[in-house]
């Protein structure tokens, strides 16, 4: 099977400056009570057929008894799989998965059966950069854009049911796409079910249906709190996808104010970030601090002494967690 952009970076660590981390400042994710996790965390919903992604993050929220919780890439309420719902103080995490690249089992109906050879190499052409206009019911503005198809492997073909996994960037749409390659054909297509498998680093592994959620908590508010452990995961898992740069305890609290991310700050980061880059900025007990646009590339963070590495994004942590180091 083929694999997101994100999923074939090299995630080699460069280290800037070797630091420990103070034990009585922050905490590891691992580390986090259930209490903690359930209100700073995302749960990944297995959605389906028949409510809309609102409702089931709703039901998610009422299940966990929160104020608040958010989705993260909305799934027309025939579709189901793969629906990260973030919760509480982890909410706006959302804003950083939306980008993030999708993965969908498809399976697409001709009007008219074709050979097989042909529906292949169609199919085919449609892997890298496609125009597609988005479909009259839609979220956007409806004008033609370009978005990337990473891959596009068949699984299966009978008679006029064609069953096919796809990559594909975030904001695109595979009942047009299935339109599209039905009009390449010159037969028309339309997509009969959809299936969503990954979105961003949430893929099927890790899916939970709302009973299952509903059956964890109550095992909880019994007193055993494994079966909500599993499911929920801490918020940092929701930045898998992003190369991260890890900051001295002595810089966290001033990027908790909104302070930008100066080169002196930095412990270690991954290699191939480059500017404009959104970037996870983290403890060194791999906690989220914020999500950030890096203003540097990997090599000029390791070599210079001074300057911007990175601009806030979203602040996450909250301030004071490490102490504020007073300037003389």
């Amino acid at each position: 099977m083929g694999k997101l952009p994100f999923e074939l970076r090299k995630r080699e660590i460069l280290v800037k400056r070797d630091a420990d981390t103070d034990p009585k400042f922050g905490k590891k994710p691992s580390d986090r009570s259930v209490d903690e996790v359930i209100g700073y965390g995302v749960v990944n919903i297995d959605k389906p057929e028949g409510p809309s992604s609102h409702q089931v993050s709703a039901y998610a929220r009422n299940i966990l008894r929160l104020k608040k919780a958010g989705h993260s890439g909305t799934l027309d309420p025939k579709v189901t799989g793969v629906l990260p719902v973030a919760l509480g103080r982890a909410t706006r995490i959302t804003h950083s998965l939306l980008t993030a690249g999708k993965e969908y089992i498809c399976l697409m109906r001709l009007h008219k059966e074709l050979d097989e050879k042909t529906i292949r190499k169609i199919m085919n052409e449609f892997v890298g950069k496609i125009k597609q206009l988005p479909p009259i019911k839609s979220a956007v503005k409806r004008q033609e854009r370009f978005r990337h198809i990473y891959y596009l492997e068949i699984l299966e073909i009978d008679r006029k049911d064609v069953l096919f996994i796809v990559g594909s960037q975030a904001g695109t749409y595979i009942r047009k796409l299935c339109h599209d390659i039905g009009e390449k054909l010159g037969v028309g297509a339309n997509m009969y079910e959809l299936r969503r498998t990954k979105a961003g680093p949430f893929s099927e592994e890790t899916l939970c249906i709302l009973q299952d959620l509903k059956d964890a908590y109550h095992f909880y508010k019994e007193g055993d709190e494994k079966y909500l452990k599993k499911i929920i995961q801490p918020v940092e898992f929701a930045v898998e996808h992003l190369l991260k740069i890890w900051v001295l305890d002595t810089t966290v609290d001033s990027l908790c104010h909104g302070a930008t991310l100066k080169v002196p700050g930095i412990a270690k980061l991954h290699e191939g970030i480059e500017p404009d880059m959104r970037v996870a900025v983290m403890t060194l007990k791999d906690e989220l601090v914020m999500t950030a646009i890096a203003k540097l590339n990997s090599q000029k963070i390791l070599k210079e002494e001074k300057g911007i590495a990175a601009k806030p994004d979203q602040v996450f942590m909250k301030p004071g967690t490490y102490p504020k180091i007073e300037k003389v």
